[in-house]
């Protein structure tokens, strides 16, 4: 596929507010395009040369890139700022200045290409051979095209397009109907790589999709707990069971293949620089190939006790991890196994992993494993979390003795309670922010009062509104989240927000936030779980954490998990 069509594409996206028309644009996308480019089709939908995991940073600032459409269309320096100042995207300067009015011949892999290959680019006099390659590629292209390469290049490509509507789209190109986006969703929980899952799927077909299986250094996406509030309820569910400690630390899963070994985070970013003592641990291990799932976290090896996450999210300083090592080693505690050299253990019933858990891992200094018991008496399991709680942990996970890995999901085969369960809300609730509200009285000189948060709903790809939230905010946190927000806001409602309630600014659905409320109750107000016009909203909301960075925005709470926790809410009880 031509680089222009995909850009026309593009425009339509970009234009419509209405999530079904978004499906059939993306349908026919797929429905033209080739094997040799669906995946790189994928990752410019997606906004990234590849996944998070890959770690490949283009490195290209604003500056950069307003210099050369300076140099490739021979407009004034002065001019390209003050358009970008009052324009406030790139992409738009670029293609306004782009007087070029021939058509572009380059396919989307020739686009992708040259801009993979500016990530290439490090070390001395890298800058000034970025500009001049950017340069060239914009010469080349038409004016759309060149609004396109630049707002991906700076992340801000604005299309609102979800990874389960790709799925779905690529589904309905290639069998006619959307029935195969199951497959296709398994497929991409095992490696976390949709760009590579369209390309096994238009190279080999259904049948690659319904083969393919886990492999060492394409990381899984992890399985995810539900809640239930109380110890009897759980024994209700899942009748005899494990139940596991549950840590407050860095989600870890570790890949080894022979002497290499990766670490990745929750949300599937390489973390392995800043856990050097576990990768020299898993070094040591006799298996070649492992894929392991775990929580680090750092200890004082003088008492043996665990720091609180506070302590351990100094670790994620990039520099000088070798002093932080020393005086804050960490420690991994190992709860799930995936994979152990040719045997995929990921389909095996979970009391079989963890067999092999128990058979390989001792508890080392570096290595360790969760404590776990095996129960169906609600009495015990209440004995267990709170020995496991008053031993400062968060509580516990109790996991059914039969079930696989659940790759991307969150089910009943995992139910955890925290210790916040206690409180009259179950838990804290992760929501997406989706528009701010101008700021009036004492916040007016901030430009944002308040900000409009959802959740997600995972059957249509979409997310709903739950609630404003103005406090929990320090001044600095308000002015920085005023300055973020603007970097993403659109002119009108994405495609993907349904709303009743209008902000001031809508914006990009991108960061997630942390609440806690007094309790959810029912409003004519808000979309979530929205039936004969009353939905569910947050009373008293206020932030908890700033940008979760640690988590995508389909990672926040559902319309499922709320619809849950309102029926529990009245009920919290352990034992």
């Amino acid at each position: 596929m031509q680089f222009r069509v995909l850009s026309e594409y593009f425009l339509k996206l970009e234009s419509t507010t209405k999530r079904l028309e978004m499906f059939d644009i993306l349908s026919e996308v797929f429905s033209k395009a080739e094997k040799s480019d669906v995946a790189k089709t994928v990752y410019l939908m997606q906004e990234e040369l590849l996944p998070p995991f890959f770690n490949v940073q283009l490195g290209i600032a604003d500056r950069m890139v307003e210099k050369a459409i300076s140099d490739a269309y021979g407009v004034e320096l002065a001019e390209i700022k003050s358009n970008n100042k009052s324009m406030g995207d790139l992409g738009e300067v670029a293609e306004n200045s782009n007087k070029n009015p021939r058509k572009s011949n380059l396919s989307v892999t020739g686009v992708y290409d040259k801009i993979f290959e500016l990530s290439k680019m490090s070390g001395a006099g890298s800058v000034e051979t970025k500009i001049a390659a950017l340069v060239r590629l914009l010469k080349e292209v038409s004016p759309l095209e060149a609004k396109y390469i630049i707002r991906f290049i700076m992340g801000k490509l604005r299309l609102g397009v979800g990874e389960a509507t790709i799925m779905e789209a690529l589904s309905k190109a290639k069998t006619g109907g959307r029935e195969f986006k199951s497959e296709l969703e398994r497929a991409f929980n095992l490696c976390s790589d949709l760009g590579y899952v369209a390309e096994v799927f238009y190279e080999k077909g259904e049948a690659g999709i319904r083969k393919f299986e886990i492999e060492v250094m394409r990381p899984v996406r992890p399985a995810l707990a539900e809640r239930l509030p109380s110890a009897e309820e759980i024994i209700a569910k899942l009748g005899k069971c494990a139940v596991d400690q549950k840590f407050d630390g860095f989600r870890a899963q570790v890949h080894k293949n022979g002497d290499e070994v990766k670490v990745f985070s929750r949300n599937l970013e390489d973390i392995t620089h800043f856990m050097p003592e576990i990768v020299t641990a898993v070094k040591k291990l006799k298996y070649k190939k492992m894929i392991f799932d775990g929580e680090a976290l750092t200890y004082d090896e003088d008492t043996n006790t665990l720091y609180p996450f506070q302590i351990t999210i100094q670790r994620k300083r990039k520099h000088n991890i070798e002093a932080v090592s020393e005086n804050y080693p960490l420690r991994l505690f190992i709860f799930d196994i995936m994979l152990l050299d040719e045997r995929k253990l990921i389909n095996e019933p979970y009391i079989r992993r963890r067999e092999k858990i128990d058979e390989i891992f001792k508890n080392e200094s570096t290595i360790s494993k969760s404590k776990i018991i095996i129960t169906d008496d609600a009495k015990e399991l209440t004995r267990f979390f709170e020995e496991t709680i008053g031993s400062g942990l968060e509580g516990v996970v109790a996991k059914k003795l039969d079930a696989p890995y659940s790759a991307g999901a969150r089910n009943f085969d995992w139910i955890k309670i925290k210790r916040s369960y206690k409180s009259q809300l179950s838990d804290t609730i992760d929501i997406v922010i989706l528009g701010y509200f101008k700021g009036r009285g004492a916040r007016a000189d901030f430009g944002i009062g308040a900000i409009l948060g959802g959740i997600y709903d995972k059957k249509n790809d979409t997310f709903k509104t739950i609630t404003k939230v103005g406090s929990g905010f320090s001044e600095e946190q308000f002015k920085e989240l005023r300055k973020m927000l603007d970097d993403i806001k659109t002119a009108n409602k994405p495609a993907r927000i349904e709303s009743i309630m209008i902000p001031d600014v809508w914006v990009t659905p991108k960061y997630v936030i942390t609440v806690k409320a007094d309790e959810i109750t029912r409003s004519p107000t808000h979309t979530c779980g929205m039936e004969n016009g009353v939905g569910y909203a947050l009373r008293f909301p206020r932030a908890t954490s700033f940008i979760r960075t640690d988590k995508r925005v389909e990672d926040v709470n559902t319309v499922k998990d709320i619809i849950e926790m309102f029926k529990d809410q009245k009920k919290i009880k352990l034992g």
